[in-house]
């Protein structure tokens, strides 16, 4: 898709001179202020912490002039036209607005020239159903996915927060903006910085791109039988505190029998050892995306010792949880074995 220049990417080195980074926010009427202000807000804050302006943005438009919001923010934005102009990095915010129109056009464009676009919630959506065929991995808010996959095909589309199909990422948006938007910024920065940026924006974790949007398992009712999804749910809740078999069975009033049927069938799995996989899973993410001593992350998600917790955590992901913290870098945005984000 054309030669990398200077954008947004992991390969990009924490340089103290790096020249300014401009930011296209591209906007239609009706476009969610929420994604707005988040987009606007991490890059000020990384501006304040850099002790100097790296970033800046501009806004755009299909139809120039004053842009209402939905929650009433008026943008003023100039003519979005071609590959005029282009920034080093695009952002198109969701909203009622967002269907794909001219944006479209000069994403291609960007594209072509290996600078980033990223694509939020509505306006993911516009691009899923504009886009047959995808190179990579596409993702939307959740209250979107069930419609696409119901009046379309489309293999590549995940629920994570974010995906990244060359070069055009595509995200949840709404509150996860934030969190987007620090990984993005995050190659401009130190390890330490990035901390600080998070503890600025009030976000108790980091999540990756990766991470599953924060719609439980359980949530997905037409996907199983009322009872499993209320056991489902029983162990989700009762991470910290595990239940045994015998206390879920009771509660949910199936047979220990008929529990470890459904859940060969559904999960090639028994119901103890799916538990347990969702402690550790849940120990993995503490581990790696906020800074909690170690023997609190244990006792959150049920384990009786760290001992305990690491020998789960290593039979799960092959690798110790020192490890796990002791990485060199903070990588928020990992797409398809290619690391975006510092």
């Amino acid at each position: 898709m054309g030669k990398p220049d200077n954008r947004f990417d992991v390969a990009a080195a924490i340089d103290t001179q790096a020249q300014s980074r401009v930011i296209e926010i591209h906007v239609a009427k009706g476009f969610s202020g929420l994604e707005l202000a988040s987009i606007t807000h991490v890059l000020a804050t990384a501006n304040t912490l850099l002790g100097r302006d790296l970033f800046s943005w501009r806004y755009s438009t299909d139809t120039p002039g004053i842009i209402a919001g939905d929650q009433g923010a008026l943008v003023r934005a100039e003519p979005a036209i071609g590959d005029h102009r282009l920034a080093d990095m695009m952002v198109v915010v969701g909203g009622k607005g967002a269907a794909a129109g001219k944006w479209l056009a000069r994403a291609r464009a960007m594209q072509r020239k290996a600078r980033t676009v990223v694509v939020l919630s509505d306006a993911a959506t516009a691009y899923i159903q504009a886009t047959k065929a995808p190179s990579g991995r596409v993702t939307t808010h959740w209250r979107d996915i069930t419609s696409l996959v119901e009046t379309g095909y489309h293999p590549k589309l995940t629920t994570h927060l974010s995906e990244n199909s060359d070069g055009i990422i595509t995200a949840a948006g709404a509150g996860a903006t934030l969190e987007l938007m620090v990984g993005l910024v995050a190659p401009y920065l130190t390890s330490p910085q990035v901390a600080e940026l998070g503890n600025h924006l009030l976000l108790q974790t980091l999540r990756k791109s990766d991470a599953e949007q924060p719609k439980g398992m359980a949530d997905n009712e037409g996907m199983f039988d009322a009872r499993l999804t209320k056991v489902i749910r029983l162990m989700e809740d009762t991470v910290n505190d595990p239940l045994s078999m015998d206390e879920i069975t009771a509660r949910v009033g199936v047979s220990t029998r008929h529990l470890e049927r459904v859940f060969r069938t559904t999960f090639n799995d028994t119901p103890a050892r799916f538990y347990k996989r969702l402690r550790v899973k849940r120990a993995r993410t503490m581990i790696e995306e906020s800074l909690l001593p170690m023997i609190d992350i244990a006792i959150a998600c049920g384990f009786a010792s760290c001992t305990t917790m690491a020998k789960a955590v290593k039979g799960e992901y092959g690798v110790t949880p020192s490890k796990m913290r002791s990485r060199k870098s903070i990588q928020l945005l990992t797409y398809e074995g290619r690391q975006t984000a510092r």
